[in-house]
């Protein structure tokens, strides 16, 4: 049976069937061989150059998009505005804005910590390493990190009930590691994925790391961007919204092939809906992993292979258009390898390949040299051999990680503006869940404000809020465990400051899910 003979049947089916049908007969159509084979001979020069690959595309991306980050959101970059790559453009960012560069910094903590303590390092390593780190985080990251610095550890600090951000896209961007540790092998960058996605998310959140990973071990046996992301999607569970997700990316790219914008529309309208970001609910803003994995599969199916054309596409997708087109170049830099990105995009990168990141003393160099040794390990860990020029890998077939889910059962249906906690009077509202966000503005850095919380009047806990942006709470107090019906939520400034301010963001009230 050919492709043809596949879109005609699946043409007189619909709606769900449709995408079953189709799905299926891909599936049973895509070159299997290399997955079939229980173990694949590959020179070490090509695996290093593709480990290069990686870590250079993943280092382009996130430049290109850098300037349009989160400045479109809830459409496309138009074509009218132009999408510079001019002459020193990388270091320029290496030296005047570093923080840029979190979808590496955060991936080389990880990866540092595996070189130093190796393969079997503890989940709490990764932990600390991060919670400890100079650099700021936000969203899934720093909630964790507050978390982890508060008493709440690995995998707790991730779960959707002590993290408001869970379903966010923070191990997407920094899970590139587990899959270029773990050539031909995703259930083994599954099982790292398990191990340090937990930290800062959970259902969603944790299966755009899961995915992502999954991709980069199949960029090392196969050039074709449809079977590499298909592939891929077997790690994730079917009944799981991220699967049909992407599966409806893979689904309507085969119906409209060289239209993608016609894609991103639909992914828009069906896909778009924040529940659990408290800055994302009812807003444009949207930094759910699962449409930005969207937007990343989109920008590989129709990008074709092509760096450039690839790049461009998963950026004009807009929302977090710096991490999505440094996935996306990550894993078509592993597909093509080093060797192989056009000089055009490698001239910048060779200027930096030298210079560590900032808050890391890892440059791209040393990340290529770390992840090789690491990578080596894992093939010979995995019952793979070292034949001296050659590595034989004892490849793996893609199976389905455990299904989460985040929020479940919960609907927002309210969201109100707040303002500062001397001002907030005690917040009345009818549902089953809130969570209040907000910020300490303190002229001590060094302050921490101690706030009690009462629900109908009985006190149930006290928060700590730092000044310091680092050691930072992004929301104030969640419960998503009430029982539905009305209630009262009132806080208490304990140890107020006259220096400083506490602000009350934005209020978001759940019922349930089924709740109008």
């Amino acid at each position: 049976m050919n492709i043809s003979n596949c879109e005609s049947l699946v043409n007189s089916k619909n709606g769900t069937m449709k995408k079953l049908i189709f799905l299926f007969l891909l599936v049973a159509l895509l070159p299997l061989e290399i997955v079939a084979k229980r173990e694949v001979t590959l020179s070490k020069t090509v695996l290093l150059d593709k480990i290069k690959g990686g870590w250079a595309g993943k280092t382009i991306g996130c430049t290109y998009g850098g300037p349009t980050e989160f400045h479109y959101l809830g459409s496309m970059i138009p074509d009218s505005i132009g999408i510079q790559w001019p002459k020193g453009f990388i270091k320029w960012y290496y030296e005047n804005t570093p923080t840029l560069y979190d979808d590496l910094y955060m991936d080389l903590t990880f990866l540092n910590v595996f070189h130093r303590i190796g393969l079997d390092a503890p989940v709490d390593s990764f932990a600390q390493a991060f919670a400890h780190a100079g650099y700021m985080l936000w969203h899934a990251n720093q909630a964790a990190r507050y978390n982890i610095l508060n008493g709440v550890n690995p995998p707790k600090s991730g779960y959707w009930k002590n993290n408001p951000h869970a379903d966010d896209i923070d191990y997407q961007i920094e899970s590139d590691y587990a899959g270029l540790m773990s050539p031909g092998m995703p259930q083994t960058a599954s099982k790292f994925s398990d191990k340090i996605g937990h930290i800062m998310n959970y259902g969603n959140g944790w299966y755009g790391g899961v995915f992502v990973g999954a991709m980069y071990t199949m960029a090392f046996f196969s050039n074709d961007v449809n079977f590499v992301v298909s592939e891929a999607l077997k790690t994730i569970p079917q009944k799981s919204s991220f699967y049909q997700c992407i599966s409806d990316i893979i689904l309507w790219h085969h119906e409209n092939p060289s239209n993608w914008k016609e894609t991103w529309q639909k992914c828009q309208k069906k896909y778009s809906n924040e529940i659990g970001c408290p800055d994302g609910v009812n807003t444009q803003f949207d930094i759910d992993a699962l449409i930005n994995s969207a937007y990343i599969a989109i920008g590989l199916l129709y990008g074709e292979g092509d760096f450039s054309k690839t790049l461009e596409i998963a950026t004009r997708c807009g929302q977090d258009s710096d991490c999505n087109p440094s996935t996306a170049g990550g894993i078509l830099g592993a597909i093509m390898g080093y060797s192989h990105i056009p000089a055009y995009w490698l001239d910048n990168l060779k200027e930096v390949e030298g210079l560590n990141f900032a808050y890391t003393n890892i440059a791209l160099n040393k990340a290529y040299d770390y992840t090789y040794q690491l990578t080596l390990k894992v093939i010979a860990r995995e019952g793979g051999q070292d034949l001296g020029d050659n590595v034989i890998i004892r490849t793996q077939q893609p199976r389905a990680v455990r299904f989460e889910k985040s929020f479940t059962d919960l609907r927002p249906i309210e969201v109100r503006e707040g303002k500062s906690l001397e001002e907030t009077e005690p917040i009345r509202f009818t549902g089953r869940g809130i969570v209040v966000s907000g910020s300490v503005q303190s002229s001590d850095n060094n302050y921490i404000a101690n706030i009690e919380v009462s629900i109908d009047g009985r006190p149930v806990k006290t928060i700590k809020a730092p000044a310091d942006y680092r050691y930072r709470t992004q929301e104030l107090y969640w419960n998503y465990d009430l029982k539905h019906g009305p209630h009262t939520l009132s806080f208490r400034w304990t140890n107020p400051e006259r220096t400083t301010k506490i602000n009350v963001g934005r209020i978001i009230i759940y019922g349930n899910s089924g709740a109008k």
